[in-house]
């Protein structure tokens, strides 16, 4: 018999590959598939391409069973919930792969048992070991080596098992054969015991392997054990040593404790000493505390340095060091954010509050409210504040700006399609503080403003202005130190269809970074607000996103994944894929928009020809290891009972001297219902209403007089009833107070771009021209 291409099964531990057919379903029958053995496991693929990024199934072995159904066919299942239906190609191929397969379960086996002893070998409570001393190491090599050789000789074992399964089975089939008479069954006797010989020297060879394996290790590792031994007596020794050196030392140091203590007791009548050394030492204190601001910028350097690696934690970690050269500058621009004026470096940074109100536990009857609103603008229902959150759609807006550490790293990249890398990873961390944040924001007054000041924190500063109430949109605007710009016009549509609420963002996001010039633009994607009426409020976020680089033409295709019942996948899924401007990809995207964004790079793609059998050819992308570019940051201590608000939102609607009179601050009814004063708060949201509404009166009765021809049917308020006495003004008739009106160079669309003058304007400590809006 002719000696197969196949090779050869090793021992368990090693991995062993190959083409197995696979049971599907009825339609499609047997599938070829690349299955994977390895350390216990046995993983298979659609293609050897899919081996970097994507498993189909894995099947721990320890606790699996394995059958065979006839010359070809064999089942591997755990119990139940996961069965592989097998098919080799031929007898001798399934062998070898059952063979393979006994000899990993038992190993596999003999792993679990010795888990819980495992602490023993290997105990965390030891000492560390100085950086001179080897004998840590050494002990833990000794043990690998001895937990090596012992699973060896299970293998030996193992194999003898097997050797007599197929001896007595060989033996079998001769006594078969000698009792034959000479007829038409004597080929297919001859032809059975060839095989089973084939068997039986395949199992041999695999004995062989692990019984050289064996004196190989043996050999190798002998002197090691002898050396290791010796080191163990010596750092015995040391440690004796040590240990008699610091019992010296703690006498010493408990006598030189009693006589400070008596020395201090005399000195007490000296109160002037006391207060000297009290206010050296909160000085110390405040230096530790600004050290370790100064130093949290770390988290988002290059990791290729080693110093970076001993980091504990990180909200965004960085490319390869060819990625970013430029990052290390992040970790020295907190020091002195504004460099003209280094005085202000002495002043420390303003103290953020870190807790709210508590939100109060009213009850109200939804149904009452929402049974007349079905199919209707949200801007035309009206809601009392319990259903809002005390903020406002500009306060909302400017979370946006949460981790903009993100465009910080981009803005030092040399690269525009890892700069694209963190654009996008930016886009969807916008949507990580909205999955528990089922409150409605109160919808701006027409010209109210909500500036954002971090520069001396963090580098930038924000302002947005709602520049149109019906339809409701609010204009962004934000400039950073760091080398960015983001800008944006959202106007929100949304429905209420009875079960669910679904909010449409419409608008363009602009991202400018001054290093390349390089010009971005997206979307936002839709958010559905499910069980409306009956059961808990949850948030998903569904569709896709396209970040354009208007400057290079590279395009990162985003999918928000919408949550599904049946679906497999986990929840909240993203993916993405950047290209550049001729379509070749580059990097892959995968996270989840509540949680993290990781990115791999692409080395090389190609049309999976498996899946052509379905219809339709995949690309399949090989990548490297995937690797973390965002995680969010975790909720502060009872955030639940705060709204869910972050570190950041905890901020937004802080009091603060010298902001316009139009803040979203200064807003009563919003503070009113920050403090737990919600029946106040719904009155005074009412005269706000009222005022709103004589406000756009007034509007229209001068608009009549210059254009009589100008009508429109807009509503007043987002929580304004269809009145037929209120019909809005024409868009001119509305003029931003720091934004104007103009085409977008870019998209074309007519937005509102910021124009100037705010922040001179709060550093002469007048804001002329503001509207009485509160």
């Amino acid at each position: 018999m002719s000696e197969p291409k196949t090779p050869t099964p090793v021992p368990a531990g090693d991995t062993y590959k190959g083409w197995v057919f696979k049971w599907t379903n009825y339609i499609k029958g047997y599938q070829r598939r690349w299955f994977v053995l390895s350390n216990g496991l046995l993983s298979y693929y659609r293609t050897q391409a899919e081996m970097g990024h994507t498993c189909r199934g894995t099947i721990n072995l320890a606790t699996a069973t394995i059958t065979v159904d006839d010359a070809c066919n064999f089942v591997i299942s755990n119990g139940g919930a996961q069965t592989y239906h097998l098919k080799a190609s031929c007898e001798v191929e399934r062998q070898r792969w059952i063979t393979a397969l006994e000899l990993a379960k038992a190993k596999a086996a003999r792993m679990q048992a010795e888990s819980d002893d495992s602490g023993d070998d290997f105990s965390p409570s030891s000492p560390p070991q100085a950086p001179g001393q080897g004998g840590g190491s050494q002990n833990t090599e000794v043990q690998s080596a001895l937990r090596t050789l012992g699973s060896k000789v299970e293998d030996l074992s193992t194999c003898n098992d097997l050797i007599s399964k197929h001896g007595s089975a060989l033996q079998r089939s001769l006594s078969e054969l000698d009792s034959l008479r000479l007829t038409g069954e004597a080929g297919d006797k001859i032809r059975q015991v060839t095989e089973r010989a084939t068997l039986f020297r395949i199992t041999s060879n695999a004995m062989i392997n692990a019984c050289r394996d064996f004196l190989a290790l043996a050999q190798a590792h002998s002197k090691r054990w002898q050396k290791a031994l010796q080191a163990e007596r010596d750092q015995r020794v040391r440690l004796e040593e040590t240990l008699e050196q610091l019992a010296k030392q703690h006498n010493h140091l408990e006598r030189a404790f009693r006589g400070a203590a008596q020395a201090n007791a005399t000195a007490d009548n000296k109160s002037s000493a006391g207060p000297g050394k009290g206010e050296a030492s909160d000085e110390d204190d405040d230096n530790e505390f600004f050290d370790a601001m100064e130093e949290a910028p770390e988290f988002i350097t290059v990791p290729a340095d080693p110093q970076f690696h001993k980091r504990s934690s990180s909200n965004v970690s960085g490319f390869n060091s060819e990625m970013c050269p430029d990052d290390q500058s992040l970790n020295e621009e907190p020091l002195a954010m504004n460099q003209e004026s280094p005085s202000q470096e002495l002043v420390p940074l303003k103290k953020r509050r870190t807790r709210i109100a508590d939100k109060p536990n009213y009850s109200l009857n939804l149904w009452s409210i929402m049974k007349n609103c079905i199919g209707k603008e949200l801007s035309k229902i009206p809601m009392p504040v319990n259903f809002n959150e005390p903020i406002s759609m500009l306060q909302r807006l400017s979370e946006d700006l949460e981790y903009h550490e993100l465009l910080d790293k981009a803005s030092k990249c040399q690269s525009s399609l890892e700069q694209m890398c963190y654009v996008a990873a930016f886009s969807v961390s916008s949507y990580s503080t909205t999955v528990h944040r089922t409150g409605k924001p109160f919808n701006p007054l027409l010209g109210e403003t909500y500036e954002l000041d971090r520069r001396r924190e963090s580098g930038y500063r924000s302002l947005c202005e709602q520049v149109s109430h019906h339809p409701p949109a609010a204009a962004h605007h934000a400039i950073s130190d760091r080398g960015w710009t983001l800008r944006q016009e959202i106007t929100v549509a949304s429905k209420f269809r009875g079960k669910y609420l679904s909010i449409m963002p419409l608008g363009t996001i602009h991202a400018i970074f001054e290093k390349g010039n390089n010009h971005y633009t997206w979307k936002k994607v839709t958010t559905t607000v499910h069980n409306i009426i009956v059961g808990k409020l949850w948030i998903d976020q569904s569709g896709e996103i396209d970040v354009v680089n208007h400057t290079t033409g590279d395009r990162c295709h985003l999918k928000f994944a919408p949550y599904s019942y049946f679906s497999r996948d986990v929840a909240r899924k993203v993916t993405g894929v950047v290209m550049d401007k001729d379509g070749k990809a580059h990097y892959v995207l995968s996270g989840t928009w509540d949680e993290k964004m990781e990115f791999s790079r692409v080395m090389q793609s190609s049309r999976g020809g498996e899946n052509g059998t379905e219809g339709k050819q995949k690309t399949v992308y090989q990548t490297l290891k995937a690797r973390e570019v965002w995680r969010r940051n975790p909720l502060p201590e009872g955030a639940e009972s705060m709204y869910y608000f972050t570190d950041l939102a905890l901020t937004l609607n802080e009091p603060e001297e010298g902001v316009a009179p139009t803040d979203s601050r200064r807003r009563p009814d919003q503070r009113l219902m920050e403090d737990g004063r919600w029946d106040e708060a719904n009155s005074e949201k009412q005269r706000l209403e009222e005022k709103q509404r004589i406000a756009r009166r007034e509007r229209e009765r001068e608009a009549a007089s210059q254009r009589t021809s100008s009508q429109s049917e807009d509503t007043v308020d987002e929580d304004s009833l269809t009145d037929p006495s209120l019909k809005s003004a024409p868009h001119e008739n509305y003029q931003a107070l720091w934004f104007e009106r103009c085409e977008d160079r870019i998209t074309g669309e007519q937005v509102h771009i910021y124009k100037g003058g705010y922040w001179e304007a709060k550093d002469r400590g007048s804001f002329e021209g503001c509207p009485d809006i509160f």
